[in-house]
């Protein structure tokens, strides 16, 4: 790879959030955190200032531990982020933030009393959408799409909703993104190019998604000289 990336300071999420519903339990999801932090890893050894924001992982990392900038729920996942919002030159959105999150989260455990309780949530915020508002025109970003039904359709929705450069569309089928060493992507650019992968070790999917982000910085460049 080439060294483009020296000195870009990027910003990565990675891992799940936990929404507290009381001081011992949370909603969260299965994400393991190992793709984002294998981006960061790549990042990292390719000389970008990397940024990592993570929520709650077991990994045993080569990323430097002092940089990492841990966090339990989507709204402090939140708050970490938008410091780094007019500072960064590219975002990659790798973690699995939990969409709603309890609207009272009780101070004591909450016993089991009745059949039956009622959780009311609320909306988390969308650190993606919101950072898509404020992007300049040299900053990139990188989304992800879990889908399961009208895969493209529903990526490259997103893709437009959220101001992403790319998208990176995995799914929950076995080997696949949650929990494993392993998954398989599809990419799709801002112009609508789309890249698919074999299954692959996250650590060479990581590669991939880094080396499309690679083009689309590339492109501006070339777009820069172009316009001098």
């Amino acid at each position: 790879m080439e060294t483009i990336f020296k000195n870009k300071k990027i910003l990565i999420t990675a891992g799940p959030t936990r929404e507290y519903i009381d001081p011992v339990r949370f909603i969260s999801n299965e994400s393991s955190g190992k793709m984002g932090y294998s981006i960061a890893e790549t990042l990292h050894h390719l000389g970008a200032d990397v940024i990592l924001v993570s929520g709650p992982v077991s990994i045993k990392s080569s990323f430097p531990a002092h940089k990492i900038i841990q966090v339990l729920s989507g709204s402090q996942m939140f708050k970490a982020c938008q410091e780094y919002f007019e500072t960064i030159d590219g975002a990659v959105f790798c973690a699995a933030v939990a969409d709603y999150t309890p609207k009272i989260t009780s101070e004591i455990k909450i016993k089991k009393i009745e059949e039956e309780t009622n959780l009311e949530l609320i909306k988390n915020a969308d650190i993606a959408f919101e950072f898509g508002k404020v992007k300049q025109p040299h900053q990139k970003s990188v989304g992800f799409a879990l889908e399961t039904n009208n895969i493209n359709e529903n990526a490259i929705a997103k893709l437009k909703k959220k101001n992403f450069d790319l998208i990176v569309i995995n799914s929950p089928n076995v080997n696949e993104g949650f929990g494993y060493d392993t998954n398989k992507i599809s990419i799709i650019t801002k112009n609508l190019s789309f890249h698919a992968f074999e299954l692959k070790s996250k650590k060479e999917v990581a590669t991939d998604i880094i080396n499309q982000l690679k083009n689309s910085f590339k492109l501006d460049e070339k777009e820069k000289k172009i316009l001098v």
